[in-house]
């Protein structure tokens, strides 16, 4: 059975772009923002990977962060960042909350692969 990661990004073409590069090994599934992801898995759908942006409207990547970190339900879910912000502070902040890898837009669609393939494992 696939593993199955969840992008939230409010640019749809990075969702497109990741999912083409995974296709055949991860079950992707889109959202547009937090608050969508978050009702999803409020349903009970429980991803192996989350990955997610920082700057985003309605919830920000890290204030959605938070909320799985703070949630029983779902703490343990691998939480991956994807973010144009360069800061090392901003990365050293979201590693100490919880994520589990912070990687800088524009990426490289394979080395996201291989640092998603080392987060799932």
């Amino acid at each position: 059975m696939k593993k199955q990661i969840i992008i939230v990004d409010d640019k749809e073409s990075i969702a497109k772009i990741i999912s083409i590069y995974f296709t055949g090994e991860y079950d992707v599934t889109y959202f547009e923002n937090p608050l969508k992801a978050i009702a999803w898995l409020e349903e009970g759908h429980i991803p192996d990977l989350i990955l997610s942006d920082i700057r985003m409207p309605l919830m920000r990547g890290d204030e959605f962060l938070a909320y799985l970190k703070n949630n029983e339900l779902f703490k343990e879910i691998p939480f991956v960042i994807l973010s144009s912000e360069d800061s090392s502070s901003e990365r050293i902040r979201l590693l100490e909350s919880g994520a589990e890898d912070y990687i800088l837009k524009p990426f490289n669609p394979t080395e996201l692969k291989v640092r998603i393939k080392k987060v799932l494992k």
